[in-house]
């Protein structure tokens, strides 16, 4: 074998190790990142999830507003690319409890019983006024001893939170989005999307409330989005009882 052939038969068996040097990288590096998104969503392969939705207001059964429908597209998506599988729930017809599997829950408490109860149990600090009449604190959230209120169409809020039962890590999580509008619930399964690895790095596999604003939806729809504070402290305190107006 003359120096040319071994030249070129050491170069081609070369390019195969680097080669497969460097599958061997990104399909570790794949794996690591898969993982990593499993436990955050607490969903391992072949596992199964809970998408709770509610349903169109004043509409027939079955009706979902088609903003929820499009969250549930963006949490559909996650679900598939941690190898699990999903069913679709309608709040109404949801009678079990949690922590056996993980579960989004999207909407408001006004349309959603399923969310009533959630934020009933655990996030004790946060109201949101349901009540159709009340003019423009129709749908505002009071999170701790703070108020926030909707300007439809230019500045809406809504609540990202990612809980667990009793607060034990090792349970299957529930993630809230609990938005004032439907086009809110959308913008939070998309940021949550977006930034899942992020809230992974900063939070684990604890639990977190997000307060995030919806800016001016009637021109850019659920894309810009801000995040306004991690109200998780104040979210989880119950909130301090009404002075009596008996008291002296």
């Amino acid at each position: 074998m003359n120096d040319d052939v071994r030249n070129i038969v050491l170069g081609v068996i070369a390019a195969g190790v680097s080669a497969a040097l460097g599958w061997v990288s990104r399909t570790y590096l794949w794996k690591r990142r898969l993982r990593r998104k499993q436990v955050f969503f607490g969903l391992p392969d072949h596992s199964e999830s809970l998408m709770v939705v509610n349903h169109k207001a004043g509409g027939p059964e079955l009706a979902v507003m088609r903003y929820d429908v499009f969250a549930l597209l963006e949490l559909a998506a996650l679900i598939k690319d941690c190898n699990a599988r999903a069913q679709v729930v309608a709040h109404d017809a949801t009678q079990q409890g949690f922590g056996e599997r993980t579960e989004f829950c999207v909407g408001g408490p006004y349309s959603n019983h399923r969310m009533a109860a959630h934020l009933a149990s655990l996030l004790p600090g946060v109201r949101m006024n349901v009540e159709t009449d009340a003019g423009p604190e129709q749908g505002s959230l009071r999170i701790g001893t703070e108020e926030y209120r909707m300007d439809r169409g230019r500045s809406e809020y809504v609540l990202l939170a990612r809980l667990t039962a009793d607060g034990r890590t090792n349970s299957r999580p529930v993630f809230l989005f609990c938005g004032q509008r439907a086009i809110t619930n959308q913008a939070a399964t998309r940021y949550l999307a977006r930034h899942h690895e992020r809230l992974h790095r900063k939070h684990g596999t604890g639990p977190f409330v997000l307060l995030l604003k919806v800016v001016n939806s009637q021109a850019y729809g659920p894309d810009v989005v801000e995040l306004v504070a991690d109200v998780t402290r104040a979210a989880l305190r119950p909130l301090p009882e009404p002075a009596s107006a008996d008291a002296a």
